[in-house]
This record gives C-alpha cells, structure tokens and sequence, in this order.
C-alpha cells in the first residue's frame, strides 16, 4: 500500500512540474514576440519607418496638426507611445507637424455650403465634416455656424467643420376617416387643416332590375332604342362621402391632395 502512495505521489510531482515548465515556457515564448515602441518624436517619417521596422514594428502617418515648437515634416506625436510593450508587428500611428499656423480661418458663415467648401479648399484647409440642423429664419443650404471662427490662432489642425440649415421637414399626419360626412363639411375641415381637396368622383347610381311581368305579351318587332348621353352630375356640398384616398389610418404630409368618391 505504501508503496502505490509512492508511486501516486511522484507521479503527480512529475505533473506539476510538467505544467509548471509549460507554463514557463509559453511565457517566455510571448515574450520574446513583444517588443517596447521605440520612441520616434521629432524623425522624419522615413527615420521613423526604418526604426519601427528594425523592431519589428511598423510606422503610418494618419494624420496632420500644427506646432509652433516641432519642425514642420516631423513626427509631432505617436500612437502607442514610445516605451510600450506591443507585439510584433503592430503598426505605430504617427502624426506628422505642419510647423506654426501660417493661414488664415475664413469666413464662411452666411454663405451656401458649396462656396463654403469652395472657399476652404481655397485656403488650402480640409472641410472635417458638416452637420445639418432646422433653424427658422435661415435658407436650406446656408452655413450657420463653422468652428473654428474666422480669424482663429492657435488651431490644432487645417481643417474646418460647419453647420448648415436644412428644410424643414414637412409634418406628417394620421389620415381620418371621412366616409359617411358631407362633402362640405369634409371640405372646410381639410382647408382649415392646410390640407386640399382633390378630384371628386360621383358614384354611378346602381342600375335598376327589371320586373317580369307575364301579363304583356312581347311584341314580334321592336324599335331600336337610341341610347341618349345623361350630363355628369355635379357634387353638391350635400353629396356623402362614400370613399376617400388615402384611405383612414394613412400617413400625409401636410398640404397634400385628398380625393373623395360620393353620392
């Protein structure tokens, strides 16, 4: 019995240690794959690229801002930072300097978005993006609002973001039903609701159904009948709604047209 414990008990110390040497190694294989980032502020992007790759690394500029203290054309400031630890291969975001600010913010507020853009691109900066918002008071198209402002100093980067009018979104409304009211009524609740009054249609009275009659004999020669042409009726007020289009529960827009089928 002694001896199986023996047995059992060196078999599980050689586990453990089995499992400890592997996790050893594993740790020292990961870290022989990281490297730290080398610290590449004020290179050139081409210094800078051959120092990330001799790391393993690798260097791409993404983006541009001024400086009054970095040489224009160097690295201004990177992403990781110089000193962490990344695996091979990563790839380190640079941004490069412009050097000081040497153009001028334009004004470009009041004018419509398309000569906004015009303009900064005439001034050699970057449009960064242009949002729209409803203001009264101001013409779909119009820039309301730029940031920077005109005449801004100390900007971080070439670029220019705008605010630009838009339309005002036509209202949308629930469709009533109408069926059953006079044509009037409907009419003046529709103006009144900004809304018009389209085509109206009178419904074809329904014909009427012959009756036999067993007591009159049919005559052997008949007369041809010549169908005469009835004049259309007018709707009155009076007339009742029997149908309408866009149908109740519909969605409009205000102003829109509504047609009507009565009798």
């Amino acid at each position: 019995m002694r001896k199986l414990l023996r047995y059992f008990l060196m078999a599980l110390l050689l586990l453990v240690v089995a499992l400890v040497s592997a996790l050893t190694a594993m740790r020292l294989a990961i870290h022989v794959r990281e490297v730290r980032v080398p610290d590449l502020r004020n290179k050139t992007p081409a210094d800078a690229r051959r120092i990330a790759e001799e790391d393993g690394l690798a260097a791409q500029v993404d983006s541009n801002y001024y400086s009054p203290t970095v040489p224009e054309g160097r690295v201004l400031s990177q992403i990781p930072a110089g000193g962490t630890l990344v695996r091979r291969g990563w790839e380190v975001r640079l941004a490069l300097s412009l050097g000081p600010q040497r153009v001028t913010i334009p004004q470009v507020v009041g004018q419509s978005d398309r000569a906004a853009a015009i303009t900064i691109a005439e001034r050699g900066l970057q449009l960064s993006g242009a949002d729209n918002v409803q203001l009264p008071g101001f013409d779909a198209g119009q820039v309301v609002a730029q940031n920077p402002p005109a005449n801004a100093t100390d900007i971080s980067a070439p670029k220019i973001s705008l605010l630009v009018a838009q339309a005002p979104s036509p209202q949308a409304f629930v469709m009533p039903s109408f069926i059953g009211q006079p044509l009037g009524s409907v009419t003046i609740t529709l103006q009144n609701a900004g809304f018009l009054v389209g085509k109206i249609t009178v419904a074809a009275p329904a014909p009427a159904t012959p009756v036999a009659n067993s007591s009159v004999a049919t005559p052997q020669a008949t007369t041809p009948v010549i169908p005469v042409s009835q004049p259309e009726t007018a709707p009155s007020a009076a007339s009742i709604v029997v149908s309408q289009e866009p149908a109740p529960g519909h969605k409009v827009l205000a102003g829109a047209a509504i047609n009507f089928v009565v009798q």
